[in-house]
């Protein structure tokens, strides 16, 4: 019996002992597994963003916010979705403009979001129109919607300017496509989209055109130098003319001015200076001349 009783008691120990290495056996791929698919539960949306929640293929209209969330496999899907500006790259586009010559190249980027709070009925409705990038953690919102009217305005608006001129109106044109943008898409989604700005990057005409447009240039400027030589022109001509008025008015009241009685006078004095010359003088006395001259002969001089 005694020696039995230590030969079971030990089998009894060794016994224990596998039964717990096999309960973790056990226990750590559960744990393991459950870890997995509790992590598979949660998500996080990151901030500037929304989430979409999809459960059995139906979309629901509250958004989840930023932060953690849970979602059940194969029956919700969340989807993240950004609410922050979105560039819209308008790139290689060749509009014709007013005068029928279409524009060699024209690049145009437009900037929008979507209201945080709206993104989940923009997918409801446009189910189709959002994209995502390989190298995004995020779907934008709508985004074809936004470049497919952007692009048909862009060349509505192009359309109504000259193609020698299209190329000086760069900010006009940027203004025009982001209000009849922001028009259109309010038109059918009032308070959804915010276009926050368009910038016109580059426009590049056909050669002809640059050609035409440097001609134009030249001849402009051609114009303007021939229009100050005019100026020029004008002003010393009116300046003469003014030089010209003030020697007329001045011999006009200097004519005025030679009256008879004056021009006697002026005679007597001269006359009086030659009467004052000690020295012989010839003086011719005009024959209309009433007064006789006063003649002062030298001392000694024998008088006619």
């Amino acid at each position: 019996m005694g020696v039995f009783g230590p030969k079971k008691e030990g089998v009894a120990m060794n016994s224990g002992s596998s039964g717990g290495r096999w309960k973790l056996v056990v226990l750590i791929p559960i744990l393991i597994f459950g870890g997995f698919f509790l992590f598979s539960l949660v998500g996080v949306i990151e901030t500037g963003n929304v989430g979409v929640r999809t459960t059995l293929g139906k979309v629901n209209q509250d958004e989840v916010q930023p932060g953690m969330f849970l979602a059940l496999p194969a029956i919700t899907r969340v989807e993240q979705f950004s609410a922050k500006e979105i560039a819209v790259e308008l790139n290689d586009m060749t509009p014709k403009a007013k005068d029928n010559l279409s524009l060699r190249d024209m690049d145009v980027t437009v900037y929008y979001h979507v209201m945080p709070e709206k993104v989940a009925e923009i997918i409801s409705k446009y189910a189709s129109q959002s994209t995502h990038l390989p190298e995004e953690n995020f779907w934008r919102p709508a985004y074809n919607l936004v470049f497919s009217i952007s692009r048909n305005i862009t060349y509505e608006e192009v359309s109504k300017i000259d193609s020698l001129v299209v190329h000086t109106r760069r900010d006009e044109i940027s203004i025009l496509i982001k209000n009849n943008l922001q028009a259109e898409l309010d038109r059918n989604d009032k308070g959804v989209f915010q276009i926050s700005r368009v910038i016109l990057r580059s426009i590049t005409t056909d050669p002809a055109i640059e050609e035409s447009i440097r001609l134009a240039v030249s001849n402009q400027k051609k114009l303007e130098a021939m229009k100050i030589q005019v100026d020029i022109a004008q002003k010393e001509a009116e300046v003469k003319i003014t030089e010209a008025r003030g020697i007329a008015e001045s011999n006009q009241i200097i004519n005025q001015s030679l009256t008879r009685e004056y021009l006697q006078h002026e005679a007597n004095l001269a006359l009086h200076k030659f009467a004052e010359n000690g020295n012989t003088n010839t003086v011719v006395v005009p024959a209309n001349m009433n007064v006789a001259p006063l003649i002062n002969l030298p001392a000694g001089s024998k008088q006619p």
